[in-house]
């Protein structure tokens, strides 16, 4: 795993506890991107609608956003920067894919304080949130950029083919440039909405190698476990529908396919697990937690952005109540009976195999027999 120094990032905390990345507060990162944001994609809907060229994947646009303003940008309270945009094309037509309007990125992004979340693993990386729980904006280093950069057109191949899919959903790839430091972002889906409660997470890697939780993140109030906790907690399994349990299976092993095909090894599958039996107990919670959720407006505007939507599950759900809104999670039930959503995607597919892991892997290889570190799902 890389360092921090290798990271370039410096997270840390200013004396009033905000968060730095490569030096840069937290603060002034949320506000450059809605303001790179806001120009880019505004400016964007003046270029007339037309198919995908290749050379558009290789397509970059700058823009330089001086604090006191320009004839074509807003003045604004950070030093000045430039604002970079990769294959605006390319990503305009995955939006459009998953019916993601302008008007709706833009007020997902830019109407409301973006809010940051924690990071539970060693990445270094900063993530932020829409107010409205659309869209999850992650910094990513340079060496990630880069291999978004060449996936893309594959990417376009494959989504094309099945915009239903657990894989992520990039909607946008973007830099911001100032004193020296470049910092780059990806808007994505969002797997875990906060408007509903996960009883537990978990992010699987089909390993049970060092696949535990740390005494450090099971301390936290909503922690991340690993395979051998879910192995402990589910000792029994999770059960299905047979129609859920066959199209879940289905889109898994053809995402697994599409991630081999792209020789990406190294990635996980992050599950929130709701329990709905423990919904009633925490009705005060929940409706303090969907306040933020009330004002969005229309409700759900991206398409197949749901875990259920995303599995083209065609079968009845699992003994829940038609009046019951699932919130687009997968029904499922626990070994003790207990009614379930289930809420997932595949995360960390930038984080390329590196050398350093085949490394490591051969190495567990002579130690283990294979099968203990074998990524499966």
């Amino acid at each position: 795993m890389s360092s921090s120094a290798e990271n370039g990032n410096n997270s840390s905390g200013k004396q009033d506890g905000e968060k730095t990345y490569k030096k840069t507060a937290s603060s002034a990162i949320k506000g450059t991107i809605q303001l790179g944001i806001g120009y880019t994609v505004g400016n964007l809907t003046s270029k007339p609608d037309r198919d995908v060229l290749m050379q558009d994947f290789y397509v970059v646009e700058s823009v330089f956003l001086p604090s006191e303003g320009s004839n074509l940008t807003p003045a604004h309270h950070y030093p000045d920067f430039r604002f970079k945009t990769y294959a605006p094309l390319a990503f305009r037509y995955f939006r459009e894919l998953f019916g993601i309007k302008p008007d709706d990125y833009l007020y997902s992004i830019c109407s409301e304080p973006l809010i940051e979340l924690s990071n539970p693993g060693a990445s270094g990386s900063l993530f932020f949130v829409t107010s409205d729980d659309e869209f999850i904006i992650k910094t990513v280093q340079h060496k990630e950029a880069e291999f978004l950069q060449k996936l893309l057109p594959g990417y376009y191949m494959n989504l094309n083919q099945n915009p239903r899919t657990l894989l992520p959903k990039f909607y946008g790839l973007y830099c911001f440039q100032s004193g020296g430091i470049n910092i780059r972002i990806v808007v994505m889906n969002n797997v875990l909405p906060r408007s509903v409660k996960m009883h537990y997470k978990y992010d699987l890697k089909g390993s049970t190698y060092k696949r535990r939780a740390s005494r450090k993140e099971r301390e936290k109030s909503c922690p991340t476990f690993k395979d051998l906790d879910f192995l402990q907690d589910m000792h029994e399994g999770i059960y299905f529908d047979l129609d859920t349990y066959n199209a879940l299976m289905k889109t898994l092993q053809r995402d697994c396919r599409v991630l081999e095909s792209f020789k990406i090894m190294d990635y996980s599958l992050l599950l929130g697990v709701h329990i709905l039996d423990h919904t009633s107990k925490e009705k005060d919670g929940e409706n303090a937690q969907s306040t933020t959720d009330s004002k969005r407006p229309g409700g759900q505007k991206v398409l197949y952005s749901t875990a259920m939507e995303s599995i083209q599950a065609s079968g009845k759900a699992v003994d829940v109540d038609v009046s019951e809104n699932t919130m687009g999670g997968i029904p499922a039930k626990s070994h003790r009976g207990e009614r379930l959503l289930l809420f997932m995607g595949i995360i960390d597919i930038l984080q390329s195999y590196r050398l350093i892991k085949r490394l490591e892997h051969s190495w567990k290889a002579l130690v283990y027999d294979g099968v203990s570190h074998s990524i499966i799902f």
